[in-house]
């Protein structure tokens, strides 16, 4: 996959993937407390709903969608919010009753057409323009599969529409859904926060809440420039992220041209692979791009010399340098790169770059260990996990020789920092959830070193 360049390469290793680098704040919901209660009938209606639960959240969802973007529009675009003319529709594609739904659902559209969807239509001289439409067996199985708040997420991204609907979408497809990605992570942050009246983010949900974004991605490969593109894995779980953190301003000021998105297509020689390297040539790759990144990382970044440490596969035990239970390890004693290929061969299911994710955390360590900050630190390993977003980003940006980044990969560290990344065996007592985990990768990635706790 051929990128522009993005950055100078000094610039690349300072700051990532944007011109202005920043320290990434951590967002996680405040303490939860009396549940809430749910919206009233009358303060929402959705028309076909039933008496189901997953009708229910989304007529919560709905309520207090309108109070957030009643509160926030002004003060974000400087004008009152106009609720939504057109209404809401809940339809179960395989039991329409078509009395229910007059002049059809959005825009006039059969209800059927909503199966496995939900969508925001804007269409003035269609009847029901301005609503939102959502085929509420669909979301029954994304809440079961993936917790109660995913089909509220579902409705905040159809809403996040309509807010464009009223000052603009950014442009092409991938940059409008992924706005509308963070004006839900938006939303969330203000639900997570205690905020709202009828729906409720417990910090036990977050993990599921991005595990159920692998879902809602492209298939892998799809083209940034597609009509209908959406986002990668780790453009959506990004934005929403961006969202959660920094808030709905934040949304509106960095969809614009030069957002940078990961999603791409495969060259021809990948197609067979979907751009998977052989274990063994993965894990030699990996060992050699760490040292080249970190030597350029040191002399452009630190001023100092990098003393590049072996990395070395074991079975079971960690070296004695280490705690024994450990799959993932530096030893400062030594200067020494540990991993456990029990754990590295089962990250390889969900694809290369899991491997590459996990060997370049404890290299991460000990790059920490020679800039004489203690890799033992409570926070050393929230530092290496951003600084192997760091190290991603200057791959992702073809600045490390012989390493081509291929469509998915970040995906695939998504996936392994939820996956593993919080098991206490892998990275140890972080105390860090997996939504922490990636959005502390997120962050060296696209604010480069100076998110990292690494004195830059």
């Amino acid at each position: 996959m051929k990128r522009p360049v993005l950055l100078s390469v000094a610039s690349l290793l300072l700051c990532g993937l944007t011109s202005a680098c920043g320290v990434v704040v951590v967002g996680t919901p405040s303490s939860i407390g009396p549940a809430p209660s749910d919206a009233p009938p009358g303060e929402v209606t959705v028309a076909g709903a039933i008496d189901e639960p997953v009708d229910e959240l989304a007529r919560n969802a709905l309520a207090d969608l309108q109070g957030f973007w009643a509160e926030q529009f002004p003060d974000v675009y400087g004008a009152r919010f106009q609720p939504l003319q057109g209404g809401y529709f809940s339809v179960d594609p395989g039991d329409v009753d078509p009395r229910d739904y007059p002049r059809g659902v959005g825009c006039g559209a059969d209800p059927r057409e909503s199966e496995n969807n939900a969508f925001y239509c804007q269409a003035p001289d269609e009847p029901n323009s301005d609503s939102i439409t959502y085929d509420r067996a669909f979301l029954g199985e994304l809440a079961d599969g993936y917790g109660r708040f995913l089909p509220a997420l579902v409705m905040a991204h159809e809403f996040g529409h309509a807010v464009q609907g009223r000052v603009g979408a950014p442009g092409p497809s991938i940059a409008t859904e992924t706005q509308a990605d963070c004006f839900a992570g938006a939303w969330s942050a203000w639900v997570a926060d205690g905020q709202a009246e009828h729906s409720q983010l417990r910090e036990s949900e977050l993990d599921d809440l991005l595990r159920g974004y692998f879902l809602l991605r492209d298939p892998v490969g799809t083209s940034p420039a597609e009509q209908s593109a959406h986002g990668s894995y780790f453009d959506r779980v990004s934005a929403f992220q961006e969202g959660f953190d920094d808030g709905p301003t934040a949304c509106r000021d960095r969809f614009g041209r030069d957002r940078v998105f990961t999603q791409g297509t495969f060259r021809d020689e990948d197609l067979l692979t979907q751009g998977n390297a052989p274990y063994d040539e993965l894990v030699d790759l990996v060992g050699d791009a760490l040292p080249v990144f970190w030597d350029r990382a040191f002399a452009q970044v630190f001023d100092a010399d990098f003393d590049a440490p072996p990395v070395e596969a074991f079975t079971g035990a960690a070296p004695d340098c280490a705690p024994s239970d450990r799959d993932l390890v530096y030893c400062a004693d030594g200067n020494v790169v540990g991993y456990d290929e029990g754990l590295t061969t089962d990250a390889y299911e969900l694809g290369d770059y899991a491997v590459a994710t996990a060997l370049s955390i404890p290299y991460a360590l000990g790059a920490r260990d020679q800039l004489g900050l203690d890799p033992a630190d409570p926070d050393a390993i929230r530092s290496a996990v951003c600084l192997t977003g760091w190290f991603s980003a200057a791959v992702f940006n073809r600045q490390v020789p012989d390493v081509l980044i291929s469509p998915g990969d970040l995906d695939e560290s998504v996936l392994f920092l939820l996956t593993y990344g919080v098991e206490e065996d892998v990275l140890g007592a972080a105390e860090l959830s997996g939504f922490q985990l990636v959005d502390v990768f997120r962050g060296g990635f696209v604010e480069g070193a100076e998110a990292c706790d690494v004195g830059v």
